[in-house]
């Protein structure tokens, strides 16, 4: 057989795999992630909710347009993750689109944009020296039928560069999408309950946790007023909720209030509870003084918290890691300045625990918090955030001034000291507090121990409060309208609620590692004409070399 007819063959095979393999891939779909932290290998949560999808589902995503590259980097794996979403459910439809490609309506975009809730980020670009500012959404948009919802694409961090934020965004995508397709795609089922009747926070101060949680749950106040009247049928529909909040209560508990909530706990109902153990508050301090008297609240609720397995003590954290306020300094003009001093008693604590409620959050803002003691008993307790190292505690009743603020602490002061618990989530069996005692009311229902159940127990009813505006409206949660400062306290709140009520796992995607490699633009402007060779000319120079020597070497070959 001539050399001419065994190539002919070779190509001829060659070209039939091809197209076998081309029919075989129509019918058989597999995808392959060659990463080293497999980010692109959706969780079995992820491919649940997706396959679960039976119309189709848009996602827009307002990543389009000329912005830094560290955006390119969170749309190229955006759009890599909605491809592994696409894949496995053709009914998922997205589309990345430039909100600003109109200059005419640019002003009009923004402000509805911004009437919304997605926040545009302006963002400095650096190139050579010269500095332009950038405008860009970090927003998506995914709707199924008439549900639509919004989906964060930038996280938010405080003194974090733009790829800081650009990772820890990326760590945070999958759970971001997956949780809007879920909201989307799925009806509402759990049940929340905001307990009144005791002095809880007014609706209007825990307005933006009540429409962030309206997106997955049934949510509504529940007065414990009517147990006095009638115990048994508050009980009865109290049962009926799956999740009860009670936040910053300033009242004492009745027995009878503590029966229906303790065997609503044993029965299998979930629990955030947000108390202040001392009474003291920043409007207090808003005197001719400037002082006031912090002493210890009594809500009759010690002995519940015993019972369970934890104990909190009257004392405040004064936490040299901390959140500033914002205090008058004088007038310029017809206008007071106002300057920034650290708080002692506004602890910012963040995580360090790698646990899905915490996972990847920010800062949280607290105030006036007072420590939690976990005690042996056989309720799981995790510690899910604690103080600085550099803490200690302020027994109470004790006069607090801001005048402190200009105080200068020791750092010996602290040694052996700090690290105090302030969130503490308790999982497992739990026992009445009323066990082997005297009911407060009759109750035919009434169970020493039941259901496993959870609970998160906060030492602050402030996480959980919005700021208000000039006009009395409710603003973000978290945000502090007199430091300029975002903080993750609305992540954390709506993590611990979906953690409780949380039946598919989608909370565990948060704890998903992610290792992004991010260039070093410091190096590559110093090394820039270096990288230019390197990325640019080699390449060319290789590619010259090996067609040099091919031609000659084929040229060797047929010249004989």
């Amino acid at each position: 057989m001539s050399a001419a007819k065994n190539n002919f063959r070779k190509i001829i095979v060659t070209i039939g795999m091809i197209v076998l393999l081309n029919i075989a891939g129509h019918f058989a779909f597999k995808r392959f992630d060659l990463t080293a932290d497999k980010r692109y290998t959706l969780s079995q949560t992820s491919l649940n909710i997706v396959n679960q999808i039976k119309e189709p589902l848009y996602i827009d995503v307002y990543l389009e347009g000329d912005f830094p590259g560290e955006f390119r980097k969170l749309q190229t794996e955006t759009r890599q993750l909605l491809e592994e979403f696409k894949a496995e459910n053709s009914n998922i439809i997205f589309q990345f689109v430039d909100p600003l490609e109109k200059e005419d309506d640019r002003e009009k975009t923004m402000e509805s944009f911004m009437s919304q809730g997605m926040i545009p980020v302006n963002v400095t670009v650096n190139d050579k020296g010269q500095q332009t500012q950038e405008v860009v959404f970090p927003w998506a948009l995914a709707t199924c039928g008439n549900r639509s919802v919004k989906v964060p694409l930038l996280k938010n961090m405080m003194g974090a560069s733009t790829a800081q934020k650009v990772v820890s965004s990326v760590q945070h995508l999958e759970y971001a999408f997956a949780n809007a397709i879920n909201t989307v795609s799925k009806a509402k089922q759990k049940k929340v309950a905001v307990i009144q009747g005791n002095g809880e926070l007014p609706d209007v101060y825990m307005a933006d946790f009540i429409k962030a949680v309206k997106d997955n749950y049934y949510i509504g106040p529940f007065t414990l007023d009517s147990v006095a009247k009638n115990p048994t049928k508050t009980l009865k529909y109290l049962k009926k909720y799956d999740l009860a909040v009670i936040a910053k209560p300033t009242q004492a508990f009745s027995d009878e209030e503590k029966q229906a909530l303790d065997q609503f706990i044993v029965n299998g109902g979930k629990a955030i509870w947000l108390v202040d153990q001392v009474n003291m508050e920043m409007d207090s301090l808003y005197n001719e003084t400037g002082t006031g008297l912090a002493f210890p609240r009594d809500l009759n609720l010690n002995d519940m918290f015993f019972k369970y397995g934890v104990r909190m003590h009257p004392d405040l954290i004064f936490d040299l890691q901390n959140t500033p306020i914002a205090l008058a300094t004088g007038d310029q003009g017809s206008q007071t300045q106002y300057s920034q001093y650290p708080w002692f008693f506004s602890p910012l604590v963040y995580p360090t625990l790698k646990n899905p409620i915490v996972s990847n959050l920010d800062g949280i803002k607290f105030q006036f918090a007072s420590p939690i003691e976990p005690l042996k008993n056989d309720i799981s307790k995790t510690v899910l955030l604690q103080s600085s190292k550099y803490s200690k505690l302020v027994g109470t009743p004790a006069e607090v001034s801001l005048k402190m603020v200009s105080e200068r602490p020791k750092q010996e002061d602290f040694v052996g000291k700090g690290n105090y618990p302030v969130a503490v989530l308790l999982e497992g069996q739990f026992h009445s507090v009323f066990e082997n005692r005297v009911l407060p009311f009759k109750d035919a229902t009434f169970r020493n121990t039941g259901k496993n159940s959870k609970m998160i127990l906060i030492s602050d009813g402030d996480v959980i409060k919005n700021q208000l505006d000039k006009n009395m409206q409710p603003m973000e949660l978290g945000y502090d309208k007199w430091t300029n400062n975002l903080y993750a306290n609305k992540e954390f709140m709506m993590n611990c609620v979906n953690y409780l009520l949380d039946d598919n796992g989608l909370i565990n995607i948060r704890s998903k590692e992610v290792d992004l490699p991010m260039l070093d633009v410091n190096k590559v402007h110093t090394d820039y004409t270096q990288s230019q060779v390197i990325t640019v000319a080699a390449p060319i120079v290789i590619l010259l070399i090996f067609g040099i020597v091919f031609t000659f070497l084929r040229k060797r070959r047929y010249s004989r």
